[in-house]
């Protein structure tokens, strides 16, 4: 019987462009297997080189449509291209309810784009925890830029700008964006804006409000990066030219004012403590299948303990 694949190979082989090697190892980041530190080790020489853009946005918005138009957009200029798609988990199997071929069929057999729809698995910001450790994968295995596709509800829109280099938010006609957009607080995490739907009525309205909203905007450092306003029709591949230019624009910006460097320092960061909280999280789960727990609120019930105290205990006792 064969042993656990070598994350080394599995590396190496993705590296190379083997899709099922990038595959194979996202399912271990996912899965979060006894091998998934051998996994990070393997990875880290071979990262910080992509491009990460964030697309996100309210449902109906189009993001799908617009990231599988970009996709072949950012092909035509000869860019290896990686997509995380992270949708709501089943209730059922904890997995993705959107599968890859569903959302971006049209580049199935395009070996320069890796698709991957990630559930979120119950995480309460909206993006999937292992997101960055897939987002290394792809990272390592020569994609030049990723785009990750939140899923567009609640606090996924804000998470959103922990992981990416620049950020593009969508919005529609019709559907009180620009409004919502300056009660979200998403006017603040945007780097490029586009209101897609374009040939609906009220697209060139919201335009004109997003751009206002904008105007009015505190500069940020001396150089401040000035996000545009685009107008797309993602299904009909309109104006998608326009987007890829503005994300290149923008990535020049960002390593010119040292805003990248500044934002992926935080991605590190981020990352380094959700995988201490998760860990963290894995011990409290051990304990609780014990009679740890039973027994500590036995004390403070007969006032023995106090609250804090028996928690200190509990995280001693799961250690």
């Amino acid at each position: 019987m064969p042993g656990p694949p070598d994350p080394r190979d599995l590396v190496e082989r993705a590296r190379r462009g083997e899709q099922l090697a990038v595959a194979r190892l996202i399912s271990m980041v996912e899965n979060a297997g006894p091998q998934l530190r051998e996994v990070s080790a393997a990875l880290s020489p071979h990262t910080g080189r992509a491009h990460v853009v964030g697309l996100t946005g309210s449902p109906g918005v189009g993001k799908s449509t617009s990231t599988s138009a970009l996709v072949t957009e950012l092909r035509t200029r000869g860019r290896r291209v990686g997509v995380l798609a992270v949708d709501p988990s089943s209730p059922f199997s904890g997995g993705a309810l959107l599968g890859d071929r569903v959302r971006m069929g049209d580049h199935a057999d395009d070996d320069g784009v890796f698709i991957r729809s990630m559930a979120t698995r119950g995480h309460l910001g909206g993006l999937s925890w292992a997101t960055p450790q897939a987002l290394r994968v792809l990272d390592a295995a020569g994609c030049d830029i990723v785009l990750i596709e939140t899923v567009g509800v609640g606090q996924s829109e804000v998470e959103i700008v922990g992981l990416a280099d620049s950020t593009v938010v969508l919005l529609a006609p019709g559907m009180g964006d620009g409004i919502q957009a300056a009660k979200a607080g998403i006017l603040e995490i945007g780097d490029v804006f586009v209101v897609n739907k374009a040939d609906r009525e009220g697209a060139r309205r919201t335009v004109r409000e997003l751009r206002n909203m904008l105007h009015l905007r505190t500069p940020d450092g001396a150089e401040p990066w000035e996000p545009p306003v685009l107008s797309t029709v993602a299904s009909r591949s309109e104006g998608i030219g326009a987007v890829a230019d503005a994300l290149d624009e923008h990535l020049a910006w960002a390593e010119k004012s040292g805003e990248r460097e500044r934002r992926r320092r935080e991605r590190a960061r981020r990352e380094i403590e959700g995988i201490g909280m998760e860990q963290v999280r894995a011990r409290m789960e051990r304990v609780r299948g014990g009679d740890a727990l039973d027994t500590l609120t036995e004390r403070v019930l007969g006032g023995e303990l106090d609250p804090w105290a028996a928690a200190d205990e509990l995280l001693e006792q799961s250690g």
